[in-house]
């Protein structure tokens, strides 16, 4: 690999994922020590993102998507909390006044917006905020969304990035219509602001036209940095064209070289440095005093679940192994034929792990608290084993950083108070923030308008 996947000068940088309150695990809301009103209690929220602005976390990352989601137009919560928090716009305001340092990147649709709108919405938040917010740009490709926007037809992929590089161009072009100088206030001549600087955008694409100009000065860091989310070519030209940051899902460290790899190469075709843009890899963990501590509250998560869900699961990890497990005793190993028999899916690159663990003589309910059919890698143990997986793979040159998903509320105390310092100490961590801004967290310039 190329020299800019080397990380000996660098620090990890680190997001956290806030959820809808209850962090990852959707079953975590009926622990014990869990706030099962998380959902709807913003201090509760605003303090989960004061512990890790104690933690020097870069930012907040909230994913979302315009659609209450799930397959068919909904997801079941009868027993599960949702996967998406309130508003996050709103949510973030609040977030922002109680905090001083920490970023906030929130996903907001390329296909389900209006630039204007969306244009200025950020910027006031990120006036609000001094210069902390970050925006996830995707284009939402359910059909289920595009039925609360109208009786039209999801577009197709073609056409939703043909409109999502549209959309970050329209919004940076307003971004930029307020000149850095315009805002003058000066009580002596009586000069509010300067007319000369303030333009009109005049923005014309297919999608999307733009005329005016967007009355909100520049922030600390000009405008906010854009984040990006999916492997597909299409997000990977989005991403080297646009992004500071993304948001990935690799399962293996050779799978995340190859990915980061490919997100710095696309920079490069774009003209730009490949330092300037950051790969966060989602990071899934649960932390106890020992390995059998960590174990045993994932397998009360497990026992939360109804047996319909939990049967899903089993059958699920059945085609990860390449055998049957439905109708067996989940809570014991299987005969050592069966263990023999066990292969991973060509397809699933979690499913080496899956086998690894039944063949060391798990029972499949164990191999499932393991985490190993969750949507990012998962370390089950002491804060220690944490912090080794994250050092293993950012000295690999495998990731910029991490997008935290801890299983639950008192995962996020834990990592701040227990993992934090073990990274501090290996020296692989930041001891403060770099700045004020969130571009100054990230280490990327100052921008102000389109580049290019």
């Amino acid at each position: 690999m190329t020299d800019y996947l080397d990380n000996s000068n660098k620090k990890i940088k680190l997001a956290l994922q806030l959820v809808s309150g209850y962090a990852s695990e959707f079953q975590s809301w009926r622990l014990p020590e869990s706030h099962e009103k998380a959902y709807t209690d913003i201090d509760f929220y605003v303090e989960m993102a004061k512990t890790a602005e104690k933690g020097k976390i870069h930012t907040l990352f909230i994913a979302d998507t315009p659609s209450f989601g799930g397959a068919g137009g909904g997801t079941d919560i009868a027993t599960r909390s949702p996967a998406f928090p309130l508003e996050p716009m709103v949510m973030l305001s609040a977030v922002a006044y109680a905090t001083q340092k920490i970023g906030m990147v929130a996903t907001f649709s390329t296909t389900y917006n209006l630039p204007y709108n969306l244009a200025r919405q950020l910027k006031t938040l990120d006036t609000l905020s001094k210069g902390r917010l970050g925006w996830n740009a995707v284009t939402t490709g359910t059909p289920f969304t595009a039925y609360n926007f109208g009786d039209k037809p999801l577009p197709d992929t073609a056409t939703r990035y043909e409109m999502a590089h549209e959309m970050v161009e329209a919004v940076q072009t307003l971004w930029r219509t307020f000149g850095e100088n315009a805002y003058i206030t000066d009580k002596a001549t009586g000069q509010f602001a300067d007319m000369s600087q303030i333009k009109p955008a005049g923005y014309k694409g297919k999608h999307y036209q733009v005329k005016g100009a967007l009355p909100i000065p520049a922030t600390p860091q000009g405008q906010p940095p854009i984040f990006q989310a999916g492997p597909s070519p299409e997000g990977v030209e989005l991403a080297g064209r646009f992004a500071s940051g993304v948001y990935a899902n690799p399962f293996t460290i050779e799978e995340a070289k190859a990915y980061r790899n490919v997100l710095k190469q696309s920079a490069i075709a774009h003209g730009r440095n490949p330092n300037e843009i950051n790969m966060f890899s989602g990071f899934m963990f649960t932390i106890g005093d020992s390995y059998e501590e960590a174990l045993a509250r994932r397998m009360q998560l497990l026992d939360f679940m109804s047996d319909e869900e939990f049967n899903g699961q089993i059958r699920y990890l059945s085609s990860m192994i390449g055998v049957d497990l439905t109708g067996r005793d989940v809570n014991e190993p299987l005969p050592k034929y069966l263990q023999n028999q066990a292969s991973p899916h060509p397809h699933d690159p979690r499913s080496p792990r899956a086998v690894a663990l039944i063949q060391r003589g798990m029972s499949p309910k164990e191999v499932l608290a393991n985490g190993v059919i969750n949507y990012h890698p998962v370390v089950v143990g002491m804060a220690s084993d944490v912090a080794d997986f994250m050092e293993e793979w950012f000295k690999a040159g495998a990731t910029d950083g991490f997008s935290l998903a801890p299983d639950s509320q008192m995962g996020v105390r834990e990592f701040v108070e227990k993992v934090v310092p073990i990274l501090q100490g290996r020296g692989i961590y930041h001891l403060d923030y770099e700045g004020d801004t969130l571009r100054e967290h990230l280490g990327v310039p100052y921008q102000y308008g389109l580049k290019g």
